[in-house]
């Protein structure tokens, strides 16, 4: 009954023996693969999420590290090659490991002075440099003097004011001519560590500079000083709104 409906002697192909085995051993590897699954099945969201939340806050470890930390604080066993997998990739031109400089300000904000002169002019357009001292962990405006010649001795004394009362380690400052080799031997002879911020870099000293246009927009863009003392008086006025009275 099938013959009469279909010729099947038109249907038929010659082939060869070794032909026929490909395509049965073809067939047979397309049922075990979709009959199986292939490879480790995958971790779960949260843990990929710990795995890259670990590794961007410390930049330092790779995953053995990692690994070894899941394993020993929370019992997860877990190969280092699957961590590798779910780390984050790393920026092209940042060596392995190098810690960036956006974690460091992050992980040593308590202990991080950074210091800037900009200049203000008064009405009878006379020039006058003034220097402000920020705290990073607080935002705190640490301290604050006008000058009419500034001179590393004079920026020194700023400095022994403000640690006086304080216990920081590291200042950040940038490559001014003012910040001359003898004055940052005395900075560290005062127990700071001093980091020069890179050239034409404003934004590796982004907090003081940051604090800079506050004060430009919000005191001296609506106020002329008359002189040295004046502005001086108004910087010290605004200093103790900005720490106290405005919030950060």
């Amino acid at each position: 009954m099938l013959a009469k409906l279909f010729d099947w002697r038109h249907a038929l192909v010659v082939v060869q023996p070794a032909t026929m085995m490909r395509w049965h051993r073809a067939g047979w590897r397309l049922l075990w693969r979709i009959k199986s699954k292939s490879g480790r099945p995958p971790i779960c969201a949260d843990l990929r999420a710990l795995i890259r939340r670990m590794a961007n806050e410390n930049h330092l470890w790779g995953e053995e590290r990692i690994a070894n930390e899941l394993l020993l604080k929370l019992g997860i066993r877990i190969s280092p090659r699957t961590v590798r997998k779910y780390m984050p990739k790393r920026p092209r031109g940042q060596p392995r490991g190098d810690q960036c400089w956006s974690t460091f300000l992050k992980n040593h904000a308590a202990a991080i002075l950074a210091c800037d002169f900009f200049v203000a002019v008064t009405a009878t357009f006379r020039v006058l440099y003034v220097f402000v001292v920020v705290e990073h962990g607080t935002r705190r405006l640490a301290h604050l003097n006008v000058t009419s010649h500034q001179s590393g001795q004079w920026t020194l004394q700023q400095l022994r004011e403000v640690l006086g009362e304080s216990h920081h380690k590291y200042l950040i400052h940038d490559r001014d001519a003012i910040y001359a080799r003898h004055l940052d031997t005395s900075i560290r002879a005062l127990g700071l560590e001093v980091l020069r911020s890179p050239i034409a870099s404003p934004k590796a000293n982004a907090i003081c500079e940051r604090l800079i246009g506050t004060i430009r927009r919000e005191c001296l863009d609506w106020m002329i000083p008359l002189s040295e003392a004046h502005l001086r008086c108004i910087l010290r006025t605004w200093r103790n709104h900005y720490n106290t009275g405005r919030p950060q």
